[in-house]
């Protein structure tokens, strides 16, 4: 039997005018809703995080040509220009925040754009946006020492469960960076399922802490995003992405091993 494979769609700002330090991964409006559309006029059925994870675990099938939509950090674009579209359509989504970004009393300052409030937040879940974990200050996780570590898990599944009355139980790792120590610690902090990014479909195998998704940037044209949705080329459409990861890969091995050699010191 062949082994589904899915698209997981990775968002972030939608937004007419984004800064410089979101431009190259935001959407504009328009683009984000005619993707829509062209998900809806190919058959896709959208599913959330939760539900694809869940099953892949219990073997029952997912819907006819499934995929997801899922939003990182919490700009403020997915609730004024993203939410409407996805309730016209009836799709699910997923959304990761970084709770020391979003506005209101756990704001530090550090968000990149305008971000969304709690209330905003809270709309999202009510109109059947799936909220989940993207840590607390959206550090590269993997390069944390274990306290620390915990700390930016803890306090983000923490803040997300006071704030929604609900206990988030998917999350997405910043930057999509991750090695089995982060891995076993967003399990413990009570997380069920978490994404990477890798720029390939999702697929069981990966198992259910390490689904690869696809990045949706400004620069997808129509055609592009068809081929993302499709599984169709994706290889070659993120080459020169997958060669830049493999060598920054190798350059932050380099600095964990240094960094773990002078701890003994």
């Amino acid at each position: 039997m062949t082994e589904t494979a899915v698209p997981i769609l990775m968002y972030h700002a939608v937004s007419t005018e984004p800064n410089d330090a979101t431009r190259d991964l935001s959407v504009t409006p328009e683009a984000f809703a005619e993707q829509m559309a062209l998900i809806d006029d190919l058959g896709f059925t959208p599913v959330d995080t939760t539900a694809l994870a869940a099953s892949w675990r219990s073997g029952r099938p997912l819907p006819a040509r499934p995929v997801l939509v899922t939003f990182d950090d919490g700009y403020e674009g997915v609730h004024r220009h993203a939410l409407p579209v996805l309730v016209k359509h009836g799709f699910a989504a997923s959304l990761f925040v970084s709770t020391a970004w979003i506005k209101g009393p756990y704001d530090n300052g550090g968000a990149l754009d305008t971000m969304l409030d709690w209330g905003q937040v809270r709309e999202l879940a009510d109109s059947g946006v799936e909220i989940g974990g993207h840590s607390h200050t959206h550090p590269q996780l993997d390069m944390l020492d274990d306290d620390r570590l915990r700390f930016e898990l803890r306090r983000c599944w923490q803040i997300v469960a006071d704030e929604l009355g609900t206990r988030p139980v998917s999350f997405a790792y910043p930057y999509g960076y991750s090695n089995r120590r982060v891995r076993v610690a967003v399990r413990e902090t009570g997380f069920a399922q978490s994404l990477a990014v890798g720029n390939a479909l999702a697929r069981r195998r990966q198992g259910p802490y390490a689904l690869r998704r696809v990045t949706v940037r400004r620069s997808t044209g129509a055609a592009e995003f068809e081929r993302l949705i499709e599984g169709r080329a994706i290889a070659r459409d993120f080459a020169r992405d997958r060669a830049l990861t493999k060598g920054y890969a190798m350059v932050r091995r380099a600095r964990q091993v240094r960094k773990a050699i002078r701890s003994r010191v």
